[in-house]
């Protein structure tokens, strides 16, 4: 049976769906990782080892931010080369990404190895859970390689239109990491170390699994051992997609790491608080960016195509099937916050104080439906430029002054935070809405000329 869709025929929402949910499934499993270490934490020990996961997960996260982004420009060349039916391009951007991504790994993980401690240093880091979040950081940092493999390859399949196999390379990986959650962290009482060491584990049977799997399928087309080369324009173009995406998420979550050094300052209860809400709010983003991914790699084989009605037709149905989650996750953490921020904890404390940071925080779902899926139609194009810019503006100018200002209101809550993300995120909707109408406009006036 074929894997890959042809994302450039048949029905525009029916062919996105179809591509969104298997990326829906392997995203959930896949925040199933700092999900499953957290809430096992959270079961067995105590409030200073569960904020040593939460600060250690948020600083991987901006890591592993960064490759997805990187590796986003992978999928995108992919997909324009699919579209154009351009199998020549299709196997040099493959053979050039092994080696382009084997020495950024290299990079990565060097640099996040002998900087771990640094790190757990400027994340203010409460005394309390020091030795937890260092142990966490190192341990994580040498499973950087597995990390970078298994998204190289997802990136390859996804954008040849395949998003159903990432699914279930990270369901292995996921089953093996909850058993070896309870196993080191429950059974041996491994704290923060034992839940880095099922996640590096689990990550690294998941590579493997790929790697075999893509070695016993191959290509549609010919890919030989001589393709395997770093081609200079084919790593150029990479980058040149890749970049502004890493480089937006890695300032994005550079920016999280900001507040959470400014919540880190409020005591320890605040810090795991934090860690709760923002591995909640990761959960109930996956479904407007899974579907915005689906987004970006159908806007590519579109692009490639030349189908630009049909882009259009499919910005509009991500934004409407986002919106269904967003809106519902948003009523939900209004009315009951306690049956959600308490799955992580059973510290009373810090479940009063994340649902109060929950409140305002879950707005941000609504509006994230409409910038994911306008952000990923534009990378879909090649113009991974103005994502990153407005993205920017919003987070530096808007989301870090205002958690810092909304922190002095009530230092001893959270809730006046909780609403610095959704309006910071409405400063990046109106952007995006302006530049939307101003691409429209420039095209009206180029196809004008032609008509007459």
């Amino acid at each position: 049976m074929k894997r890959e869709l042809d994302l450039t025929q048949g029905s525009v929402p029916k062919v996105l769906l179809q591509f969104a949910v298997p990326y829906l499934l392997a995203n959930v499993l896949q925040a199933l990782y700092g999900g499953a270490d957290l809430f096992v934490v959270g079961q067995f020990d105590d409030a200073a080892s569960v904020a040593g996961v939460a600060i250690g997960s948020q600083v991987m996260q901006t890591v592993t931010g960064i490759i997805l982004g990187l590796t986003t420009g992978i999928t995108v060349l992919i997909g324009i080369a699919t579209g154009a039916r351009n199998d020549k391009d299709l196997a040099a951007i493959i053979g050039s990404s092994v080696w382009l991504f084997a020495i950024i790994g290299l990079g990565l993980t060097l640099a996040m190895t002998a900087f771990h401690e640094a790190i757990a240093l400027v994340m203010h880091t409460p005394a309390e859970a020091m030795a937890d979040t260092k142990h966490y950081l190192l341990i994580c940092s040498l499973g950087i390689p597995f990390i970078i493999g298994y998204n190289v390859v997802c990136g390859i399949l996804r954008g040849l239109g395949d998003s159903r196999t990432p699914l279930y390379f990270v369901a292995l990986a996921c089953v093996i990491n909850i058993v070896l959650d309870f196993v080191l962290v429950g059974g041996f009482h491994l704290r923060a170390a034992g839940a880095a060491v099922a996640t590096i584990a689990s990550q690294g049977i998941s590579f493997v699994t790929a790697l075999w799997f893509l070695h016993r399928r191959g290509f549609h087309f010919r890919f030989t051992r001589r393709d395997v080369r770093l081609n200079g324009y084919f790593s150029r173009r990479v980058m040149t997609l890749g970049a502004p995406i890493a480089l937006q998420d890695a300032l994005v979550n550079v920016s999280f790491l900001i507040i959470t050094v400014i919540v880190n300052q409020m005591g320890v209860v605040a810090s795991a608080a934090l860690g709760v809400v923002e591995k909640i709010i990761v959960f109930a983003m996956l479904p407007p960016m899974a579907i915005s991914s689906a987004v970006a790699a159908m806007t590519a084989q579109n692009y490639g195509a030349g189908l630009l009605g049909r882009m259009n037709l499919c910005l509009r149905s991500g934004i409407g099937m986002a919106l269904v989650f967003g809106v519902s996750v948003c009523i939900y953490s209004q009315f009951l916050p306690d049956t959600l921020t308490g799955i992580f904890t059973n510290d009373a404390l810090v479940i009063g104080m994340a649902s109060e940071y929950l409140h305002g925080y879950s707005i941000d779902c609504i509006i994230v439906s409409f910038v994911f899926c306008i952000n990923s139609y534009f990378s879909g194009q090649g113009n991974s430029l103005f994502p990153m810019i407005h993205s920017m503006i919003a987070t530096f100018l808007f989301r870090i002054p205002l958690s810092w200002a909304f922190s002095h209101i009530d230092p001893t809550s959270l809730f006046w935070m909780g609403f610095a993300p959704p309006l910071s995120t409405m400063v990046s909707l109106a952007i995006c809405f302006w530049y939307l109408r101003r691409c429209e406009k420039r095209r009206m006036r180029q196809i004008r000329p032609v008509q007459g």
